[in-house]
């Protein structure tokens, strides 16, 4: 079985013959960038280095997917936000935001073709057409409670949560069709399956906030977007992994900080796992018996697909993630929790 359909299977906790491996969210290090010639903060916006970096995520670390976009920020980027681009040592950020709470977001009309989101659509059709059906093509989009930081600034947002919850979710009706729009391109690009990123952990959104305003934000979600969808939310995510489960999203890329065992049982049978590795005890310092025996425990309790808990860290060796798709690989289905 090819690394993709080996991918594609466990995104839907179908039958595999060894567990999965990948990320939804940043692969890179400054030593995978020295390694394949392609560096930030070039690579944000030049498509072929962008792929080829990408790439990287199957031929040199072994992953069973590839996903280009390393950022946070190419839709804001797109939609107005201030970016600065980073360096080879680190990530971009959005800058001043370019609403106040009350104020009506504009979607631009040639959103999709701003090199923010153009060059990540042109990236994506590249890795499609020299990877096939080998590998799985993964995107990233990024949903309206993020996407509420940029436009608004972060404590602008979430004061407003509390003191004019009415503007906040008029603005994330307008900012869900952002995520859309991107979403269905990437689709239209030749992806295999979305991320969606919104961080809204437990320190900057309540179970009472997830009900309020993203729930059934998520559920339309992960109705609309035309593909497999993989959510991730950074941080402890305990309290709401059985709300997530009802979304219909089909796999969780899930944070450390929630013990494996649990997220697994909160997961229930329905809805595949992804991640969970640390990004500083495993995959920026572990040793090789660390990266064995956290493979070990994430093939015990059925994570479905194996790989770093978020975007590597730039300073962590890229030969960590190599050792933990290798590892995962010597497992056979049968000796799966």
């Amino acid at each position: 079985m090819k690394p993709r359909e080996i991918f594609l299977r466990a995104l839907c906790r179908e039958a595999t013959p060894r567990p999965a491996t990948g990320s939804a969210t940043s692969i890179v290090t400054v030593d995978l960038m020295d390694k394949v010639g392609a560096a930030f903060p070039e690579t944000h916006l030049d498509a072929e280095k962008m792929a080829r970096l990408a790439a990287a995520g199957h031929t040199e670390i072994g992953f069973d997917n590839v996903m280009p976009l390393f950022s946070v920020c190419h839709e804001s980027a797109a939609m107005g936000v201030p970016v600065d681009w980073g360096q080879a040592d680190v990530m971009p950020t959005c800058r001043q935001p370019p609403y106040g709470i009350e104020d009506e977001v504009v979607i631009p009309d040639d959103l999709l073709t701003r090199d923010a989101c153009a060059v990540p659509l042109k990236a994506l059709g590249l890795l499609k057409s020299w990877l096939g059906e080998e590998v799985a093509v993964v995107g990233k989009v990024f949903g309206p409670w993020t996407l509420g930081y940029h436009m608004f600034g972060v404590e602008e947002f979430l004061v407003n949560t509390l003191l004019n919850p009415d503007a906040v979710k008029r603005a994330m009706a307008t900012l869900k069709e952002v995520t859309v729009r991107f979403g269905t391109a990437q689709v239209e690009a030749g992806v295999d399956a979305l991320c969606l990123a919104d961080h809204a952990t437990r320190d900057v959104c309540s179970p009472a906030a997830y009900d309020e305003f993203l729930f059934e934000i998520h559920q339309e979600l992960a109705a609309r977007l035309p593909c497999p969808v993989i959510l991730h939310i950074c941080g402890d995510t305990s309290d709401r992994i059985p709300r997530i489960r009802e979304t219909g999203f089909d796999c969780f890329h899930f944070d450390s900080k929630v013990p494996t065992a649990v997220a697994r049982e909160l997961a229930g049978e329905t809805l595949a796992l992804m991640g969970g590795t640390s990004n500083l005890d495993v995959i920026r310092t572990g040793t090789p018996e660390l990266i064995r025996e956290d493979v070990r425990e994430k093939v015990a309790h059925a994570v479905d697909i194996i790989g770093p808990e978020c975007a590597a860290p730039l300073d962590a060796p890229f030969e960590n993630m190599r050792m933990l798709a290798a590892e995962a690989k010597t497992y056979v289905a049968s000796e799966r929790g």
